[in-house]
């Protein structure tokens, strides 16, 4: 099977490598660009350190995303039929309809929750005061949609526990739903605040989705193989674009999609150890930030002299390709490490 994941990574590779121009063509005629930030600390106050570093990127297509995830859907639903219908194998920790609908249903909600927010960004929505979904109703939607999920594996398909390195399987018990639900939020907004960087949110994607699809060949889930084989090829043809300096970015469309659905992929192998370990540059990123927060709301003050944490690095002086570069540096180790405990 090893040899025909490699096949269908390099098949979504060069199938979103011949997509992607005309995609940024159509999503500049579209003017569905990166707009023109400006951020405010607690006191409406201009901060200009996100301003200083990023205000070049004005003007870069987003909507990234939106590509992969199509393409990924597109390609899973014409292929993994034909291989049901020929002489392959496939094996499955779940029975396959549930473990299928649940994943495409994370990847492709929250993709759409992410779009609508971006269109709300691009289209003039910021004049009457309402720039995106507010915080508290993106939130919201989210939670909503996680405890969705959350039930349905838990309930539907059985799942109750993590696995813990060396000592097995812990059944969740009443716990399984709240965990879960908190693990995919928290996922798909970290991953979004991640995203500020070229090439940093999904080059760390990348190596965390190889280590998840070693993971899943290991457990002998072909479903879930099958979509990461799918997902990294794409991604990797995006990220070509992405990398410094970004000719697209990801938008919300792909980045709450992503987050989300890697947290769910880590559910339904019971590898919430290793994805917290293999993620671990996702989580500092995103609790950079919440700690901002919650110091300037609650003690007028700041923690780090810019959130999240690559733009203390950037205020620091450091490039940002050498910000990027080292991450992923660090996500390599990180994924081995990850890789180690969820083999043990």
């Amino acid at each position: 099977m090893t040899h025909l994941y490699l096949g269908l990574l390099l098949f979504s590779f060069f199938t979103t490598s011949i997509l992607v121009i005309p995609f940024i063509n159509i999503l500049y005629r579209l003017k569905f660009q990166r707009q023109k930030q400006t951020t405010l600390d607690f006191q409406d106050k201009r901060t200009p350190i996100f301003d200083k570093f990023h205000s070049q990127k004005s003007g870069t297509p987003v909507g990234g995303g939106l590509l992969v995830v199509i393409t990924v859907s597109i390609l899973f639903a014409l292929i993994f039929p034909l291989l049901k219908l020929s002489n392959i194998y496939i094996s499955s920790n779940y029975q396959i309809n549930p473990e299928v609908f649940i994943i495409f249903f994370t990847f492709i909600s929250f993709s759409i929750l992410g779009l609508y927010d971006d269109i709300l960004k691009f289209f003039g929505f910021k004049k009457s005061g309402f720039f995106g979904l507010r915080l508290k109703y993106k939130l919201l939607l989210q939670i909503l949609i996680s405890v969705f999920i959350a039930i349905f594996v838990n309930l539907y398909m059985g799942i109750n526990f993590i696995y813990i390195p060396f000592l097995g399987a812990v059944s969740l018990g009443p716990l399984a739903i709240p965990l879960y639900t908190t693990i995919i939020v928290t996922f798909a907004n970290f991953f979004n605040i991640t995203d500020g960087l070229d090439g940093l949110s999904c080059g760390l994607l990348m190596i965390a989705l190889f280590a998840f699809w070693f993971l899943s060949s290991a457990s002998l889930d072909t479903p879930i193989s099958l979509f990461l084989s799918l997902w990294i090829g794409s991604l990797i043809a995006f990220l070509y674009f992405n990398v410094y300096p970004a000719r697209l970015w990801l938008g919300d469309v792909g980045s709450l999609s992503f987050g989300a659905t890697i947290a769910v992929i880590a559910i339904l192998l019971g590898k919430l150890v290793p994805l917290i370990i293999v993620c671990s540059l996702f989580i500092v990123e995103g609790l950079s930030s919440a700690i901002q927060i919650f110091s300037k709301v609650y003690f007028k003050k700041k923690i780090f002299p810019a959130a999240p944490i690559h733009l203390t690095l950037q205020r620091a002086g450091w490039e940002e390709p050498k910000i990027v570069f080292r991450a992923w540096l660090a996500g390599i180790i990180l994924a081995i490490f990850g890789l180690w405990l969820g083999l043990s």
